[in-house]
């Protein structure tokens, strides 16, 4: 095995994925390919599931994979669950074992975001931070709401077009405040550390200024994509006012000791499932045979299935 191949897969065992690790450029080879996704079943069906492995084997994307990327830096994971421009709302599934994402089902269907003119379903690579968790015992004095049970949300602005499952390491640039249906549910506004224009954002006020419109057309996504459902308009905490970098990495900070107590057991959620491999003294912790044995026992990976025709619906909404 060469000494890069060796780095590399040290790297996945201990998380050195820091710009200093990966100062040269044939180390560089393996930033940000430590995790790697692996399919099962049909997309676009009830037992599509998105895996997650590291050198080593099958891993929790809730779990084990790190906050930080660089905590020095203050760089993070992200975990992408949807890419920019598709519909399907594609989540980590927080009762199963190993936590793959799976399409969302409500009443019975698997879930598609519709398009609200003029735009075309996720208008950024949507995804979560790792080793978050926005406690619902616990209520915001600033939003005056509960937490939803979820990692946090992260919004992906670079240029590219991700996929899913990919594992980003991300600048967090600000946040939004999004109430959904009585419950805090922050959107992390964040750009791909790769990005051209990533040396060039550092603050919500640089995103308005290389972006004019993306915050605006942000907030309004939010606030209409449930419409199409049936759904009433949504509505955000400080009137819809994205929060600096400061704030967001404060909020940041907060979920991941939240997370910090329920993979320890010390806050009771039982309706997620903490199996690792990684988080010593955590109960939810497990060797690395009885995590490959969650993934042998997926259905094997196989073609799409159809894309219901109404996904590719406009919706005309007046932005009330």
């Amino acid at each position: 095995m060469s000494i890069t191949k060796q780095l590399c897969r040290l790297s996945a065992k201990v998380h050195l994925s820091t710009k200093r690790f990966f100062s040269s450029p044939k180390l560089q080879s393996c930033y940000n390919k430590m995790y790697v996704a692996e399919e099962r079943g049909s997309p676009y069906s009830p037992e599509y599931r998105v895996f997650f492995k590291d050198a080593t084997g099958p891993i929790s994307p809730m779990h084990d994979i790190p906050l930080w990327a660089d905590r020095a830096r203050r760089l993070a994971h992200m975990v992408v669950e949807v890419p920019r421009w598709t519909n399907a709302k594609m989540e980590i599934s927080l009762g199963e074992p190993l936590n793959p994402i799976k399409q969302d089902v409500k009443k019975g269907a698997l879930r598609f975001v519709g398009n609200v003119f003029p735009h075309h379903g996720y208008i950024w690579n949507y995804g979560a931070l790792p080793q978050t968790w926005e406690d619902p015992r616990h209520t915001d004095p600033g939003t005056g709401a509960r937490g939803d049970n979820d990692p946090i949300d992260v919004i992906e602005i670079g240029q590219r077009v991700a996929a899913r499952g990919d594992v980003l390491t991300v600048k967090i640039l600000g946040t939004l405040a999004l109430i959904d249906e009585g419950e805090t549910d922050w959107k992390l506004i964040a750009v791909d550390t790769r990005d051209p224009a990533a040396d060039r954002l550092h603050d919500v006020a640089d995103v308005e200024a290389l972006f004019p419109g993306l915050l605006r057309a942000t907030v309004e996504w939010f606030r209409l994509y449930k419409v199409p459902d049936g759904k009433p308009v949504n509505r955000f905490a400080f009137d819809g006012e994205a929060k600096d970098a400061a704030f967001a990495h404060k909020v940041v900070d907060e979920v991941h000791e939240f997370w910090k107590a329920l993979v320890s057991g010390e806050a009771e959620a039982a309706d997620i499932n903490k199996m690792n491999v990684s988080v010593a003294g955590s109960p939810g912790q497990v060797g690395r045979g009885e995590a490959g044995a969650v993934l042998a026992g997926a259905p094997a990976a196989a073609a799409a299935a159809p894309v219901p025709p109404t996904v590719d619906k406009w919706h005309f909404i007046s932005n009330l």
